[in-house]
């Protein structure tokens, strides 16, 4: 019997894919057959995972230490027999199921769904269909997200967030460096609305040329990423890019008071997250460049929380 003679899907009940702790996590799984399927024995595992792993540029004499700390940390492990060895019928068969999401043992918190270079935080659910040695088994596996439930009522009040001013001059420039530099007369001001804020939220600001000697080619906003792994024998910590957005193109009129406006991706961001063998941290960085290629940067520290919005609205709890 071909491959192809069974075809089968994990369907989940909900179509966004995007769960909570404590949810029942519920679907079947469709199975799809010509003519009758012989197998011996249909199961189906649930795994939430946290993968960490070491940049190859400090992995050289930091295994030992980190060995322990490495560790894959497993959130989610259950499996469930759906069918014993037999037969499936010609034509459509299902196979209906039920999970609850709940973390057991430590830490004891499902994490938000993370994919990022160093941190990789999955759920997934992989049906098993095993056959003879002559018809090879068959394997699917469907992915959810999880995501932190918004807060409600007294948890969901939070304080204002206060602005993060901002000016970037030569002597602001200076004043957080080693050496001195040569550098054109310059100044650019401006604010971030807030530095603490929803998830699902843009991050907002402004900033202005109050004056420079050399043209502006260029300005742009970076979202990076600080993924931390290892514990107190040691860590290893990596900022990588997750995204780049231009936000002034060419030389630009002095007191133009320009917007900054930044969505951030679903995926390859989540909350903050300090735990005690890995941390995910996000950054902005305002990137300057002059008509002569020389750059600058100013750098914000950011945390991200999962809010149900300003004012207590829901709109703000969306999924992908």
């Amino acid at each position: 019997m071909g491959s192809n003679a069974l075809n089968f899907e994990i369907k989940l009940k909900r179509e966004n894919k995007i769960y909570y702790e404590n949810d029942v996590l519920v679907g079947c799984v469709h199975f799809s057959c010509p003519s009758e399927a012989k197998h011996d024995g249909i199961s189906l595992s649930l795994e939430g995972i946290v993968n960490l792993q070491l940049s190859n540029s400090k992995s050289v004499g930091l295994l030992d230490a980190f060995y322990n700390s490495l560790k894959p940390i497993q959130l989610l492990n259950s499996t469930i027999d759906l069918s014993a060895p037999g037969k499936l019928n010609a034509g459509n068969t299902e196979f209906h199921f039920e999970f609850p999401l709940k973390c057991n043992k430590e830490p004891k918190v499902l994490y938000e769904t993370y994919h990022g270079l160093f941190i990789n935080i999955n759920y997934q659910l992989r049906c098993d269909v095993k056959r003879s040695f002559l018809a090879k088994s068959l394997q699917k596996t469907q992915q959810f997200c999880i995501q932190y439930k918004p807060p409600s009522g007294a948890e969901a009040i939070v304080a204002p967030a206060k602005e993060a001013n901002f000016s970037i001059s030569p002597e602001s420039i200076q004043k957080n460096s080693k050496e001195r530099i040569t550098m054109p007369r310059f100044l650019i001001t401006g604010k971030l609305e807030k530095t603490e804020f929803c998830i699902t939220q843009p991050l907002r600001g402004s900033l202005t040329i109050q004056h420079t000697e050399v043209a502006i080619k260029s300005i742009e906003l970076q979202l990076l990423r600080v993924e931390t792994c290892g514990c107190k024998e040691g860590y290893a910590k990596d900022s990588t890019e997750i995204q780049t957005i231009q936000i002034v193109d060419g030389n630009i009129c002095p007191r133009l008071e320009i917007p900054i406006y930044m969505v951030l991706p679903r995926l390859f961001s989540c909350p903050t997250l300090i735990t005690k063998n890995f941390k995910i941290e996000f950054e902005v960085n305002l990137v300057i460049v002059f008509k002569d290629d020389y750059i600058i940067s100013e750098n914000f520290p950011i945390v991200l929380k999962r809010l149900n919005g300003p004012l207590g609205s829901k709109s703000s709890t969306r999924g992908i």
